[in-house]
C-alpha cells in the first residue's frame, strides 16, 4: 500500500509541473505568433496586458495547506520526492508567501 501511495503522490507532482511548464509554453508560443502575424508598418502596434488567468481556483483553506504540506514533508523524508521536486511543490501549495 504504501508503494501504491508513493506512485500516486509522484504522479500528482509531476502532472502539476507538466500543466505548469505546458501553460507556460503554450503562452509563450501565442505570443511569438501573434508577433509574427501582425503587420510589419512604421508605426508599432501597440501592447496589451496579458489576460487574467480563466477562474483561478478558490484558495484552499490553511487547514488544507497544512495537510498537504505535512504529506509533502513526508514523501521528502521518506526519499520519494528530491529536493528540488520538494521546493517546487511548496511554493506551489503556498501560493508565493
Amino acid at each position: 500500500m504504501p508503494g501504491l501511495i508513493r506512485g500516486v503522490a509522484r504522479t500528482a507532482a509531476i502532472a502539476g509541473t507538466a500543466t505548469a511548464v505546458s501553460n507556460r509554453v503554450s503562452r509563450r508560443q501565442a505570443g511569438r505568433w501573434a508577433a509574427q502575424e501582425a503587420p510589419q508598418e512604421a508605426a508599432p502596434a501597440p501592447t496589451y496586458a496579458a489576460p487574467p488567468p480563466a477562474a483561478a481556483p478558490a484558495a484552499p483553506a490553511m487547514d488544507d495547506k497544512l495537510a498537504q504540506l505535512a504529506q509533502l514533508g513526508s514523501l521528502h523524508d521518506s526519499g520519494v520526492l528530491t529536493d528540488a521536486e520538494f521546493e517546487a511543490q511548496k511554493a506551489r501549495i503556498l501560493g508565493g508567501y
